[in-house]
């Protein structure tokens, strides 16, 4: 699927596809954070014929909902597909050395080979979480990898 994406001088970035129907979708995003959801007109695709701005914590359910699902699925396709791919959950468990720590530190993909796809926190999904993103005690992280680059991770998030 092909996203198109639109600087908006002043206000942020837009960002619009086309569904298998013909119906054209968009997320505007402002500088403020704020986010609109857009419906495009069939008739017209640069008129908006309906707008829904969300605020943080409704971009982030409407997120989850549509974002994590679909991690899960492409994860159990990727181990139908590659043999010896594995995913596993580990909690960072209190005292964890990278607890309030940027993930970027722990160099987790550069010390096992491992990626880390996913936090979950508080039921909220984080997918593809960057180097700046901090972990936080409870938190639950998403590992793909080898059983032992996995189990690596485990023992980089607990021990260091």
């Amino acid at each position: 699927m092909e996203v198109e994406q639109t600087a908006l001088p002043g206000i942020g970035l837009r960002h619009d596809f086309t569904t298998r129907k013909g119906q054209r979708v968009g997320v505007v995003s402002h500088r403020t954070g704020q986010r609109v959801l857009v419906i495009y007109d069939k008739d017209d695709p640069d008129r908006a014929c309906q707008t829904v701005k969300l605020n943080d914590e409704e971009a982030d359910a409407l997120a989850e909902l549509l974002g994590a699902p679909r991690i899960v699925q492409r994860l159990n396709q990727l181990h139908q597909e590659v043999e010896g791919l594995v995913s596993v959950q580990l909690p960072i468990p209190p005292g964890s050395p990278y607890e309030g720590r940027p993930m970027g530190d722990a160099r987790v993909r550069t010390r096992t080979s491992a990626s880390i796809v996913a936090v979950v926190r508080g039921g909220q999904v984080f997918a593809s979480p960057g180097p700046d993103f901090s972990f936080r005690a409870g938190d639950v992280v998403v590992v793909v990898g080898s059983e032992d680059s996995t189990a690596g991770v485990a023992d980089i998030l607990v021990e260091g």
